[in-house]
């Protein structure tokens, strides 16, 4: 006799059939627990990214890969969504930032998409391996000497978080000033304090660069994609660089701390320095975009059986679709943590070599880096999106730098007069109290 799945500890399924959260504490703790359960009930389940907003998640594999590749019925531009342009969606809702319609290769689809999207690899592509790998050196020296004479870090805040935020604004040729409220805003959008302060903040920045850039053109990205023979106008330059932003740091950040994770509490790889593997094992377990892909059916249609209906949200599970082909015996090369189809990420090689190199370095830096609680006390943050820790406190044997350790303001949306927007007039203490953009800069400039 068969007995009904029995839903994950904190689940409101246990009562009353509502969609489930992904929001929650207890996902975030479990959420593989919750993926079986929804498993059990086919290839699809109703769940709730956040108070007011519903979807539906897909978490079988096979599902997954044919919506994926199917944009003529799974539509990108979230013009699509139903609930929002009726007025359903709050507008106060935190997850709203990553999803809401913008002109940029993610939220479009057919001829303007393929546009804006070669532009992004066309720019990208002049980014040498070489470059960014010194790129990459030069901020992890840099981090890694603020930490490494205590003895003691947080990995996540004190170096995956910042690191490829400062990456980023080098590549894009970020002035100071600018460069400090690009990581305020990224920081708040994603943290989820006042992410509609920290959304206007990183719009506002990224504006002023593109102006900047407009009047003087350097070697960097900003400039290139302006070059582009896709004319991308001032408007598309800027939600083009804040996708980038977006979705190059946050993925970053959780894909560093999660292979560190990995690496120091598996066995196989704490002291095999097998990087690579760890961060195939990271990509299939634990992929820092764990649920998301936003798509908008164009008609009423199914999804291996699952009835859905046109202008509902659907995201994909690339956490829960890993985990089911991992069932099935898939290969270390068939996961969907980079997605797949004509909006699979197209940075896949840079994403890897700045993430390898930034642990490489860090381990080369201090080898005996070990965490400094047990693994089951570590928290892991909530949200409907990332799969990334909260924090990741390590110890060591404290080291000497030969790098100046300076003061290091915290971009954090509990500290907006950190980094002043224009809208606020001057700052009197403009100068004095930098940002850690500032702060790096300086130090490059001796």
């Amino acid at each position: 006799m068969t007995t009904a799945p029995v839903p994950p500890p904190g689940c409101p399924a246990h009562n009353s059939g509502r969609p489930i959260p992904l929001h929650t504490t207890e996902f975030a703790a479990n959420p593989h627990a919750f993926y079986d359960y929804m498993r059990q009930h086919g290839p699809a389940a109703p769940v709730e990214l956040a108070p007011g907003v519903e979807a539906t998640l897909v978490t079988d594999y096979g599902a997954a890969l044919e919506m994926l590749q199917n944009p003529g019925v799974f539509r990108k531009d979230a013009h699509g969504w139903r609930a929002l342009s009726e007025g359903r969606v709050p507008a106060d809702s935190p997850v709203l930032p990553l999803l809401v319609p913008r002109p940029n290769c993610m939220f479009t689809d057919g001829a303007e998409h393929l546009r804006l999207r070669q532009a992004v690899t066309d720019s990208f592509a002049r980014v040498s391996d070489v470059r960014l790998s010194q790129t990459v050196e030069r901020i992890a020296q840099y981090l890694i000497a603020q930490f490494s004479g205590r003895g003691s870090a947080d990995l996540l805040n004190d170096y995956a978080k910042p690191l490829p935020l400062f990456v980023f604004n080098e590549l894009f040729g970020c002035p100071p000033e600018i460069g400090d409220r690009v990581m305020f805003g990224i920081a708040g959008m994603f943290d989820g304090v006042n992410a509609e302060q920290a959304n206007q903040v990183l719009f506002q920045a990224v504006s002023e660069l593109v102006a900047t850039k407009r009047a003087q053109p350097g070697d960097d990205v900003t400039s290139w994609l302006m070059e582009h023979p896709a004319q991308l106008s001032d408007t598309e330059m800027t939600h083009q660089l804040v996708l980038l932003l977006g979705a190059g740091a946050e993925p970053l950040r959780g894909l560093i701390g999660n292979t560190l994770h990995q690496v120091f509490t598996d066995e196989q790889f704490a002291s095999s320095g097998l990087l690579d593997e760890a961060l195939d094992a990271t990509l299939w377990r634990n992929p820092p975009m764990a649920n998301y892909a936003p798509h908008y059916p164009a008609v009423d249609t199914d999804v291996a059986g699952h009835k859905v209906k046109a202008g509902e949200l659907v995201l994909v599970s690339f956490a829960a679709a890993n985990a089911a082909l991992a069932h099935q015996g898939g290969s270390n090369h068939a996961h969907l943590a980079w997605s797949a189809g004509p909006h699979a990420c197209p940075s896949q090689q840079p994403a890897r070599l700045i993430t390898l190199a930034a642990i490489e370095h860090l381990l080369n830096e201090l080898p005996d880096v070990v965490l400094a609680v047990p693994d089951e006390s570590l928290v892991w943050r909530p949200g409907p999106f990332n799969r990334a820790l909260a924090s990741l406190p390590v110890q060591f044997d404290p080291v000497k730098s030969r790098v100046p350790v300076q003061p290091q303001p915290q971009e954090t949306p509990e500290q907006p007069e950190t980094v002043q927007s224009p809208a606020a007039g001057p700052d009197p203490d403009k100068g004095k109290r930098p940002g850690r953009w500032s702060a790096f800069l300086s130090w490059l400039q001796g």
